[in-house]
């Protein structure tokens, strides 16, 4: 390996470590349950939220996932900011813009109580992951 692709290697997982840093400050900050809310969302096991918030880890988190985590973590504009910015210099050839293929809209829907936090939480994954499927189905991609 060249001392250029080196530097660029290690600037790299700079920039991954300083996302995920920023990361981990707001699920700490966030109320007990975001994780596995987070977790649920994304459809992946809470280990997988604490892998992708943890600076030690060198995994990546899939930009297809990145709306999902501003959505339920709440990010400060500022910290979104951020994020975003360690966030290219990490991953240079990834296009931030276009994260999926098209515009996205918020439509806010209300659905029952079912009683209990994991089940609704569950419930409201499934939303979500049919309603990803559908605009994938409807803007032709799928």
């Amino acid at each position: 390996m060249s001392d250029l692709e080196e530097t660029s290697s290690s600037q790299s997982a700079d920039a991954v470590r300083e996302y995920k840093t920023i990361l981990r400050e707001i699920l700490d900050a966030r109320p007990a349950g975001t994780r596995l809310r987070l977790a649920m969302a994304l459809g992946k096991n809470r280990s997988f939220v604490s892998q992708i918030a943890n600076p030690q880890y060198a995994t990546p988190i899939p930009i297809r996932h990145l709306d999902t985590i501003f959505e339920l973590c709440h990010f400060p504009q500022a910290a979104r900011r951020r994020f975003l910015d360690a966030y290219a210099k990490a991953h240079p050839t990834r296009h931030m813009n276009d994260r999926s293929g098209h515009k996205m809209r918020r439509q806010v829907l209300a659905l029952p109580d079912l009683g209990d936090a994991q089940r609704n939480a569950r419930f409201d994954a499934l939303i979500m992951d049919f309603a990803r499927k559908m605009s994938r189905v409807m803007a032709g991609s799928d």
